[in-house]
């Protein structure tokens, strides 16, 4: 079938992009880099994409596209990497940008192309990089530009080739589908005989497939993904032949197992029991404080209590499979394809793991989804509101949203990212105050992971301006990758201390962190606002006041499916009343709010 290429060169996007096609029922397919174009033209390609990537075109290794692809006749789109890329091939120039680019700016469109058809003048679009092209090669106009990098779009309509600097797949580019349905439909000429009518039937027999006469263990953590996989697999395999496994880690929300498992009885699924193993996550995590050791110790814990279980039983290994609720965010911020970087390893994507996948031991009917197909394939298998609309929830549950401190390692050092930052806000922001945060947190920018300081600023509450705030430093200063608004600044200085005490993820904290989540769940349904919020983590940070109370990071967002994302405007009365609340407990010394995107800031701390 006639289709559109997808060169992959590692983005987080890469899948992104195919999915975006294939809802205009155009087929899409993802090829490696290394693609010859005699390859692409025995198999029926009417277009390329050149995906974005976290290399840069200019260095000695990065990675580059046959060259013979250029003139095999077919339309070509780069975007970010791959817009790079065409600069930098076809002989114009490529070089750090002066001012990087993380989220939202605003395109101006320039002369008139096909690929920018019946596209507004100004358009906000989604921006990630560092390097930008500052030449466009002979033949090429520039057809879009931004306040900050002059040539955001550009085209050689004669050959159809095309650039973009940003990136038109994400939901955050307002009218990035009717770009890419311009690219994929007028100029490739494609049509729309690509149906996905027949998926859930589909997934059944893949299901069937895959497991032949084996029986499938899957191990449920009681977030949606998991929720609908075992539902998927039970409807596939029938209950005989799924056993769900539901792992109390001792990391999970108030009242969360209780739920879960009353949900899975409102379905008739009694299929599954359920595990407290708590004991043995908290001695394995004892004394424990990177955030990549901790994911990895937790993910093959749960192995470990699976295995058990099988063994503790009487079963043959043999004759069962591991079955997951693995979505595609999962293994590319895992680095799991090439060129990807790594941005945290997830609880399912642990070395063990992906030994099994090569084996074909692992069932994960919805590795190729995103989290909103994931909500559409539960309602349609029937499944409660309560367990497809709920917030998502990590498997490690808040064993990562407790951020931990070994205090024998040396103080993070702020002085030079202070001096940049306070050279910024002279010029911008000379009303707010600021102060960078001796503590880091993952974050993700250019398609690279980013291990960086958070940076608290107060004297302003109006999201507009928060939001201008957040995007400029993230921007200019490199070591930031998150910006937070200090919700209690109170009358004096606030003075912002780290830990003088180890701290681990011990029973004490991760209770203290789940009385403070359940009050800010208890306040956001009360206030008819949960449903408006896509996630909400709350974080315990090792910031302390003068009474050595640690503080909270209220971390609530909006997306479509985890791969970007934008902070949520809560109406100030609910913070101010979620503040008041967790300051009521005594326990905790400053509430922050995270007003960061992603890029630069992952959904979670760590």
């Amino acid at each position: 079938m006639k289709h559109i290429a997808i060169l992959d060169f590692g983005s987080q996007y890469t899948h992104l992009i195919a999915r975006t096609i294939r809802e205009q029922n155009v087929l899409a397919k993802i090829y490696s880099n290394g693609a010859a174009a005699a390859e692409l033209k025995k198999e029926n390609v009417i277009g390329i994409i050149l995906s974005g990537g976290p290399q840069s075109v200019y260095d000695e290794d990065s990675i580059r596209i046959d060259q013979n692809i250029f003139e095999m006749g077919v339309p070509i789109l780069g975007l970010c990497y791959g817009h790079q890329l065409i600069g930098q091939m076809l002989g114009g120039e490529v070089k750090p940008g002066k001012t990087r680019e993380f989220g939202w700016a605003e395109l101006s469109v320039r002369g008139e192309s096909a690929i920018f058809k019946n596209v507004s003048r100004k358009t906000q679009v989604w921006m990630s990089h560092g390097d930008a092209v500052a030449k466009a090669p002979e033949g090429f106009q520039i057809i879009g530009a931004t306040a900050d990098c002059p040539v955001t779009a550009m085209a050689d309509e004669k050959k159809k080739i095309y650039g973009f600097q940003f990136h038109p797949e994400v939901a955050h580019t307002e009218e990035g589908v009717k770009m890419l349905s311009n690219f994929v439909l007028d100029i490739c000429g494609a049509e729309k005989n690509w149906k996905a009518d027949n998926l859930l039937a589909d997934l059944e027999e893949k299901i069937r497939s895959q497991a032949g006469k084996k029986k499938v263990f899957i191990l449920c953590s009681g977030g949606v993904d998991s929720n609908v996989a075992f539902a998927l697999l039970t409807k596939a395999l029938g209950k005989d032949r799924v056993w769900g496994l539901y792992i109390d880690t001792g990391f999970m929300r108030s009242k969360e197992s209780e739920e879960i498992q009353a949900g899975f009885k409102k379905v008739d699924f009694d299929n599954i029991r359920s595990i407290d193993a708590s004991k043995i996550f908290y001695q394995r995590l004892k004394n424990v404080y990177e955030p990549e050791e901790k994911r990895k110790i937790i993910g093959a814990a749960f192995l470990d209590v699976k295995d058990k279980l099988i063994e503790d039983l009487g079963l043959n290994p043999d004759e069962w499979l591991l079955g997951q609720g693995t979505i595609y965010p999962d293994t590319i911020e895992s680095g799991a394809t090439k060129h990807a970087d790594k941005i945290k390893t997830h609880h399912n994507r642990v070395d063990a793991i992906q030994e099994m996948v090569k084996k074909g031991l692992v069932v994960e009917p919805l590795v190729e989804f995103y989290k909103d197909e994931v909500r559409s394939l539960g309602n349609l298998l029937g499944l409660p509101k309560d367990l497809v609309e709920r917030h998502p929830f990590p498997g490690p549950g808040l064993a990562i949203r407790c951020l931990c401190l070994d205090a024998k390692l040396p103080k993070e050092g702020t002085r030079e990212a202070r001096n940049l930052t306070a050279d910024l806000f002279s010029k911008k922001f000379p009303n707010i105050n600021f102060e960078v945060l001796p503590i880091k947190s993952v974050g993700v920018q250019g398609d690279n992971r980013t291990y960086a300081h958070p940076l608290a600023v107060w004297g302003a509450r109006d999201w507009k301006k928060l939001s201008e705030i957040s995007v400029a430093a993230t921007n200019s200063v490199r070591a930031v990758n998150r910006v937070l608004l200090l919700a209690n600044p109170g009358a004096g200085a606030p003075e912002f201390s780290i830990s003088e005490n180890s701290l681990d993820l011990s029973k004490d904290r991760v209770d203290k962190l789940r009385r403070i989540d359940g009050i800010v769940n208890g306040i956001i349904k009360s206030a008819g606002i949960y449903g408006a919020i896509w996630q909400f983590p709350v974080v315990l940070i090792p910031i302390v006041d003068e009474r050595g109370r640690e503080s909270i990071v209220l971390r609530p967002i909006n997306s479509r499916d985890a791969m970007t994302l934008n902070f949520y405007e809560m109406d100030l009365k609910v913070l101010d009343k979620i503040v008041g609340k967790i300051v009521a407990t005594g326990e905790i010394g400053y509430v922050f709010y995270d007003i960061t995107n992603k890029p630069p800031g992952t959904v979670e701390w760590e």
